[in-house]
């Protein structure tokens, strides 16, 4: 079936990170992405191999510096900005302005946090810097795939959501929208791998400072709070703050979330678990286990799936959500892709079909 669809030429800013990584290992199995252009303005005129070894041997461009003229000159139809935060906005006004491979616009899949909190007042507070495109922010689509399928398709600026918010929504969005939960008390408890730390060098991040033990991080002040609170607030209907703490485990990657709720409406955890299964039936990369499963990051590690539990809590009224996902797949560059297809009108697995890694 991908011989008869259109091709689509990609261009990926920072690919000398995990998500770069990420992005050109599951691209270059797409069968209907063409990558054209690689920027790393650290490893510029190196090949991928030099880069991530493991990706030696495929026939890609060299690194290159992130430029105008680079992206002006690769005819680009999709653009995936794998870049620090604070930068796709600096160039995002340019590329929307560009003609794409085929004259249109190019479309923009941002992985930094540049395009995801539709107020730019709540962005500054977050980042501590001015909002460079409000313009743009009005138009950009945030891009939760399995809730938000509909904006995605034919969108120009998608702003790919952020890990710990992937792995939290997808289980609470639908609760909260069905009124299942008490959205006032909502506690998320993540672990996440120091993969999505990202790859610059970092004293905090060396093996001596993270293996053999667990820490939190980000307390009450993590840049992901605001996103996760946006997207409850939408699905509420009214202001929602959710009591959202990050810690980091000593392994490459992967997330698990444990998240305790209040029940409401009557609802229990069987309740939640069925209104979730009936949510995702069907879905090829979100699913429900069944009943006293308990999912773990080994269950998707390397793939796109989020997997999502349901307990009920010993305490009367409450119950207990668990989900995980791969931080750099699902959670970064499996769900930019998702967003990609979509957006170029092609099959929305294409390139995803890989089945998680086990040990």
């Amino acid at each position: 079936m991908s011989d008869t669809l259109h091709r689509v030429r990609v261009g990926i800013l920072g690919a000398s990170g995990y998500a770069g990584a990420e992005l050109i290992r599951l691209l270059a199995r797409h069968p209907n992405a063409d990558i054209a252009l690689l920027t790393g303005n650290r490893r510029v005129g190196e090949s991928i191999g030099d880069v991530f070894p493991h990706l030696a041997g495929l026939d890609l461009p060299r690194l290159s510096a992130l430029s105008a003229d680079a992206l002006a000159g690769a005819g680009l139809d999709v653009v995936f900005c794998a870049l620090p935060h604070g930068v796709t906005q600096d160039v995002a006004v340019e590329m929307m302005a560009a003609p794409g491979g085929d004259g249109g616009a190019v479309k923009i899949i941002d992985l930094s946090p540049d395009f995801r909190l539709a107020d730019v007042d709540a962005y500054a507070s977050a980042y501590g810097r001015a909002h460079g495109a409000p313009d743009l922010q009005r138009e950009a689509v945030y891009g939760l795939t399995e809730l938000a399928r509909d904006e995605i398709r034919g969108a120009r600026l998608i702003a790919n959501p952020g890990c710990y918010p992937t792995v939290a929504l997808l289980p609470l969005v639908p609760l909260v929208a069905a009124g299942q939960i008490d959205s006032k008390d909502i506690i998320i408890d993540a672990k996440s791998g120091v993969s999505g730390a990202g790859r610059a060098l970092k004293e905090r991040m060396l093996f001596a400072e993270v293996g053999e033990g667990i820490n939190a991080y980000g307390i009450a002040s993590h840049r992901h709070s605001p996103e996760i609170d946006q997207a409850l607030s939408i699905a509420a209907g009214v202001s929602v703050t959710a009591n959202f703490t990050p810690h980091l485990i000593p392994m490459n990657r992967g997330i698990l979330a444990t998240i305790y709720v209040r029940l409401a409406g009557g609802a229990a955890a069987d309740d939640l678990r069925a209104s979730l299964s009936q949510r995702y039936e069907g879905e090829a990369f979100v699913g429900v286990v069944a009943e006293g499963v308990s999912p773990a990051t080994r269950h998707v590690r390397g793939s796109n799936r989020c997997l999502i539990g349901v307990f009920a809590d010993r305490v009367k009224g409450r119950a207990i959500i668990l989900a995980v996902l791969d931080n750099l797949v699902k959670g970064a560059s499996g769900q930019a892709i998702q967003n990609m297809n979509l957006a170029c009108q092609l099959p929305e697995g294409l390139g995803l079909d890989q089945i998680a890694l086990f040990p």
